[in-house]
């Protein structure tokens, strides 16, 4: 009775995250491999949407403007998508680790109130909070407008929206929360004795940052790292608004693809491509930083 309970209790869960999610990406796979002409799909197998995604010259499958930047276009989002998800990322890391401590080491009385006023920004849809910024970056926006008031710039800057640090800056604000919440709850469990005694050794405040709370707080800095990296890549919704042709990432053309070009299975081929890149980059750099040792240490 005991050996079957275990398997009895996760059966659910196990169904539902099979029908959700397993199902769904194995006829996102199978998609991949087939072709469509219209608004007929040929289900003969062939692996031409993958050649397509690093074909060098101008893409035969998008039936739109042309592309404002090199070719193979998917290959080269990508790249760009990665990187511009990267310094997202370490932008949102370097703001979030400051929070996260300044509430772990620094909060005495009230810790809830000031997460939830951290939280609060996020309680509005993700629509809104992207259009506040194509609001304050636009060319008669608050930015524009505080400029020109204070008599720094004679005409609105026209270079502030619709490029890659437009981008940027939407998707660290947008993510801030989702990076401070892990880091604190990592920060919040080191054990003040282990700062009194290093105090007592004779440490400085920064050699007691530098020895044990960052090492410490990797943990939570981590998977705060995958939370806001993993998402931000397939992103198309910032990029559409206020990436203009300069801001284009992987996630646009995917959705491009599926929508107004009518060409699933090629948006299904970039898909799949993309998520095992994504992968392949999560596991190499959890392998670098040896996760299983740095969780070890930070249990003990």
């Amino acid at each position: 009775m005991r050996r079957t309970a275990g398997p009895a209790l996760l059966a659910p869960a196990f169904l539902v995250m099979a029908a959700a999610l397993a199902a769904p990406l194995g006829a996102l796979v199978l998609l991949s491999f087939w072709t469509q002409t219209g608004f007929e799909i040929d289900r003969t197998f062939t692996l031409a949407n993958y050649w397509r995604i690093v074909e060098p010259g101008p893409p035969t499958w998008w039936n739109g403007i042309p592309f404002p930047f090199a070719y193979p276009v998917p290959a080269i989002l990508l790249v760009k998508s990665l990187a511009m998800s990267l310094t997202a990322t370490a932008a949102v890391i370097l703001v979030a680790w400051p929070m996260a401590y300044f509430l772990a080491f620094r909060v005495r009385r009230g810790k809830a109130a000031w997460i939830i006023l951290l939280t609060v920004p996020f309680w509005t849809s993700y629509l809104l909070r992207v259009f506040s910024w194509k609001i304050v970056l636009g060319y008669n926006g608050a930015v524009n407008s505080g400029l020109i008031a204070l008599g720094v710039i004679g005409e609105p800057l026209d270079f502030l929206l619709y490029n890659p640090v437009a981008v940027m800056i939407t998707l660290t604000h947008s993510w801030i929360a989702f990076a401070v919440l892990p880091i604190y709850v990592s920060l919040e469990k080191i054990d003040r004795s282990l700062l009194e005694a290093a105090a007592d050794l004779g440490d400085s405040r920064w050699a007691r940052l530098r020895r044990i709370t960052l090492p410490l707080s990797m943990p939570g800095t981590v998977a705060a790292t995958l939370l806001v990296f993993i998402p931000t890549v397939g992103d198309y919704v910032t990029p559409t608004l206020v990436g203009g042709t300069q801001g284009t990432m992987i996630g646009s053309l995917v959705q491009q693809l599926f929508t107004r070009q009518d060409n699933a299975p090629m948006g299904a081929a970039v898909s799949i491509v993309m998520m095992l890149v994504i992968a392949a980059l999560v596991l190499v750099f959890l392998r670098a930083i040896g996760w299983r040792r740095m969780r070890a240490r930070a249990g003990a």
